[in-house]
């Protein structure tokens, strides 16, 4: 049986950051650090919790104007240390443990950029579940790792 919706399209970003390749790398592990970036837009992180293994949680709260609206609840499946980090990325509501949790898969890659620096490859797909439930914000996941991704620049 084939599903009447096409697959949703992948995200793809590419940004080349001045900071070295570990410092970026960390940047995404370290819980402190992604309090200050991983939030587009008018959200703010609130808490994040790493647990930096193959298999280990990692979490993510995030607010607007003080009023919990959900964030990621994901699952480490791949560390390459300063190259390469993936992810089963799971997009939920303020109600973490009852509400519906959307999969996708999360895929970041880091290397040495030519001039200096690092060149980040950011790749995020699997996000027809998203899709299908809530094309609005689906329809806002580029724009989404946009906003993530300059915060992430300002802060490293």
């Amino acid at each position: 049986m084939t599903s009447d919706l096409a697959a949703f399209p992948a995200v793809r970003r590419e940004r080349v950051l001045s900071a070295p390749v570990h410092a970026v790398y960390r940047a995404w592990l370290d819980p402190a650090t992604l309090q200050r970036w991983l939030a587009p837009g008018s959200l703010e992180c609130v808490r994040a919790l790493v647990d930096e293994r193959v298999g280990g949680r990692y979490r993510i709260w995030q607010t607007d104007s003080d009023q919990p609206v959900g964030g990621f609840d994901a699952q480490l499946l791949e560390l390459v240390p300063d190259r390469r980090i993936v992810w089963r990325w799971g997009f939920i509501g303020p109600d973490r443990d009852a509400g519906p949790m959307f999969d996708s898969l999360l895929t970041v890659t880091l290397d040495e950029a030519p001039q200096g620096g690092t060149r980040l490859v950011l790749v995020h797909e699997q996000l027809d579940a998203l899709a299908a439930a809530m094309p609005h914000v689906a329809g806002q996941v580029g724009a989404g790792w946009d906003s993530v991704l300059d915060r992430l620049t300002e802060t490293i």
